[in-house]
């Protein structure tokens, strides 16, 4: 197995689409990852359960006694490569430092469940003692992590001259985290984004792509892919053979994709009617070059929220029919406990936030994967830390990681106007958004709509997803991807580990569904393409050329803002 192909298969959830963080995450500054509050409100509680703290403590005296004589017979999980090496169960003094790790971080989250706290701060408190027991593992020394101590011994120290080069670099500038991916093997327009096709259309706000047909005949009804507004588009044009769009046109779908522009400090006004409104002009754009009047509207992560806020927009102006389908994958219109994330955010945190891009101008992508590698830190700290610093290599050369760091800026007014959205959880209410001044009413969308969840997604968990199904007004389905959060979207058919569960019927629990729902083989790509070409209307002649009328191709895809740095 290839480097690359492991850290995949291992990984599958690390990366992930920055910007669903922001209904979640308010304070960018100071995340609610670090001791303060949180930490004196653990204490607090703890003390008012003094049995049941110094049953744990005694416990945890217990533990390391037995450990220290010896007679300890607790291991690492055959899951945790930190301590997959030999070393670490065959050498007494680190078997022991393991040990005592595991036994002190088992008593801390015993700890945290003890302090009885309400759902909001266990959350932010089991984070914090998870980012401080990460730290904590002796993985992370180099006195003591084997595998470094054996690369400097093999390389004459080289290692160690090489990380610290690695840090200092890391640390002069955001996100100050280890780098996670080798981008020296990738370039967009050549491995990355490379399906060809041309933009159609430029305005101030985003690129509109058609891509070129490589059937005989295609699907008369288009469909527009919606990406997210933090990274750039082509998450959901990855390398070839692991590309969205390559794989729905060679399904004879004609595909067309938005590319948003890298707004800078002038664009700081632009909001969620700027984006609703692009996504709404795009339409008409693809239904006039392809000579329709319907289009399938597919949204990504928060691709997806502006989607299904210009689908109510179109119902609510009479245009419905405008619609022949909706798509809404990882996407969370539901804030309800929509995981670990949503529990960091109030409204002092919010605020906090919103002054802060207000301020600058926008929200800088680079700042907001910073505040997520520690919401996740021994996936996306600790790992680096250990492979660029103590073992001195580079980092993997990953095609998804290379995306998730080509990170963009987020105008300071839709940063503003997503914590909003999110705090008063207003999808959820009809009436209480409003999309270019018409109220958002979703289950007045009545097109039938494919809802995409990741079992493994811990950013938009699943049943929040699913959630969806429920707010809108037409025939809906739901497919749960075995994947994460970015695994979901990036699942083509030769990922031969894939499965998914679906089921036809919605019934309102997700737990429900998650014990009707069918287990299939394979990716949902496939199952998906069959859904959506079964709603694209007659084959017909595939185009000769790109464009149409007054939208012609003005540059080759995958365009020009998507080189925007």
């Amino acid at each position: 197995m290839s480097t690359a192909h492991a850290y995949e298969t291992d990984n599958q959830d690390v990366a992930v689409a920055l910007d669903s963080l922001l209904a979640s995450v308010g304070r960018v500054a100071q995340p609610g990852v670090v001791p303060g509050p949180v930490l004196a409100t653990w204490i607090g509680a703890l003390a008012r359960h003094p049995r049941t703290t110094a049953y744990r403590v005694a416990g945890l005296a217990g533990d390391l006694a037995k450990i220290v004589a010896g007679v300890s017979d607790a291991a690492p999980s055959t899951r945790d490569k930190r301590f997959a090496d030999p070393a670490w169960s065959g050498n007494p003094l680190l078997r022991r430092s393991v040990q005592g790790y595991l036994a002190l971080s088992e008593k801390a989250m015993q700890l945290v469940d003890d302090a009885e706290l309400d759902e909001r701060t266990a959350q932010r408190v089991r984070l914090l003692v998870e980012n401080l027991v990460g730290a904590l593992s002796p993985s992370n020394s180099p006195l003591l992590n084997p595998s470094a101590l054996k690369e400097t011994i093999d390389t004459g120290g080289a290692n160690v001259v090489r990380g610290l080069k690695a840090l200092v670099k890391d640390l002069s500038s955001h996100p100050r985290v280890p780098a996670m991916v080798d981008n020296s093997s990738f370039q967009v327009g050549r491995n990355l984004g490379a399906t060809p096709g041309a933009v159609v259309l430029r305005t101030p706000v985003l690129e509109l792509i058609q891509y070129t047909p490589t059937t005989e005949t295609v699907h008369e009804i288009p469909l527009l892919l919606v990406p997210p507004t933090i990274n750039k588009f082509y998450v959901l044009d990855l390398a070839p053979g692991r590309s969205t769009v390559e794989y729905l046109v060679d399904q004879g779908q004609q595909v067309f994709a938005i590319s948003w522009r890298n707004p800078g400090a002038q664009h700081a006004s632009w909001g969620l009617d700027t984006y609703i409104h692009g996504v709404i002009e795009a339409l008409d754009a693809v239904c006039e070059t392809t000579g329709t009047d319907r289009a399938a509207l597919y949204g990504a992560c928060s691709g997806g929220i502006i989607s299904s806020m210009a689908a109510a927009h179109l119902a609510g102006t009479g245009r419905n029919d405008r619609l022949a389908s909706l798509t809404l994958a990882v996407t969370v219109l539901d804030q309800t406990k929509a995981g670990t994330a949503s529990a960091l955010v109030d409204r002092k945190r919010a605020d906090a936030a919103i002054a802060l891009s207000k301020r600058a101008g926008y929200l800088d992508g680079s700042l907001l994967a910073e505040v997520f590698a520690w919401l996740r830190p021994n996936d996306l700290i600790w790992n680096y830390w250990v492979n660029n610093y103590l073992l001195g290599k580079k980092p993997p050369a990953f095609d998804i990681l290379s995306w998730n760091a080509d990170t963009t800026r987020m105008p300071a007014k839709l940063h503003e106007d997503f914590l909003e959205l999110a705090l008063a959880n207003k999808l959820t209410a009809p009436g209480e958004a409003t999309a270019l001044g018409v109220p958002v009413d979703l289950s007045r969308v009545t097109a039938d709509a494919y809802i995409i969840g990741g079992e493994t997604d811990h950013l938009t968990p699943w049943q929040s997803c699913y959630r969806t199904t429920a707010l809108l007004g037409g025939k809906s389905e739901f497919v749960l991807s075995t994947s994460g959060h970015i695994a979901a979207l990036v699942n083509p058919p030769t990922n031969t580990k894939s499965s998914f569960r679906h089921s036809s019927d919605t019934p309102v629990n997700p737990r429900d569904f998650a014990a009707s729902a069918e287990t299939h083989q394979g990716s949902w790509w496939s199952h998906y393409a069959a859904w959506l070409g079964a709603r694209s209307g007659e084959q017909v002649p595939a185009p000769t050329e790109l464009g149409r009328g007054r939208f012609q191709p003005v540059a080759a895809a995958p365009g020009t803002y998507v080189f925007d740095k």
